[in-house]
């Protein structure tokens, strides 16, 4: 898969580091900003990001200021925000601005990335090479000449394990990537709902299949 460009903006340098390291191991070219100016400088180069990860609270700026800056030089990629409030209306001023998702302070990495390629997704980024395809408007998986029709639930949890090309993702972020925030979610609805999808990739007589991990998740192999 082609790396996308990840525009990281966070003065926390410990967690900027972090982040850096791990979105790089899951394919990302990472661009790092410390703060808002830098953000801004870097955003708007001549090779523009596919991604932007911003946190709202900068040392020079408030991150909204710098998605608002950013969209009004036409930068399009998908923002987002890294926050440590959870508020209605937080969530509500960052969307106002271009902001197209939230994370609250602390966040699960495996969140991160699951969010990050769905973003990439509904941009049209480019999808993972395993035998498999979906195409999210029709709501579709095919492998060959064989296809399945799939719920909207089914469709994005496919969609994130496709996305993670083998690692396990664990339980809290498959829930993350099929339902919205604060959907309730009881233990047996997504061993329900992976079984289904057992089924669906057999009836399209896929190569992979998805693995339980016990005591962590699920993975596609």
């Amino acid at each position: 898969m082609a790396s996308l460009r990840l525009l990281l903006v966070e003065d926390d340098d410990d967690l900027r580091s972090s982040l850096r390291r791990g979105l790089a191991e899951h394919g990302f070219a990472v661009i790092e900003a410390e703060d808002g100016a830098t953000a801004i400088a870097r955003g708007t180069d001549a090779v523009a990001p596919d991604l932007v990860v911003l946190d709202i609270a900068l040392p020079d700026a408030d991150g909204r200021d710098v998605c608002r800056a950013l969209r009004g030089r036409g930068v399009t990629a998908p923002v987002l925000f890294l926050t440590a409030r959870d508020g209605l209306s937080d969530r509500l001023s960052g969307f106002d601005v271009g902001g197209d998702d939230y994370l609250v302070k602390p966040f699960h990495f495996d969140e991160l990335v699951v969010r990050l390629h769905a973003l990439a997704r509904r941009r049209g980024g480019p999808e993972p090479s395993t035998g498999v395809h979906v195409s999210p408007s029709s709501r579709v998986a095919r492998c060959g000449d064989h296809r399945v029709d799939l719920t909207p639930t089914e469709l994005r949890l496919l969609s994130a394990l496709l996305d993670a090309r083998g690692q396990t993702l664990e339980r809290r972020a498959l829930v993350a990537a099929g339902w919205s925030p604060g959907a309730i979610v009881h233990d047996n609805t997504l061993e329900q709902y992976v079984g289904r999808l057992r089924r669906k990739l057999q009836s399209i007589a896929a190569s992979v299949t998805i693995v339980t991990v016990r005591g962590l998740g699920y993975r596609l192999e």
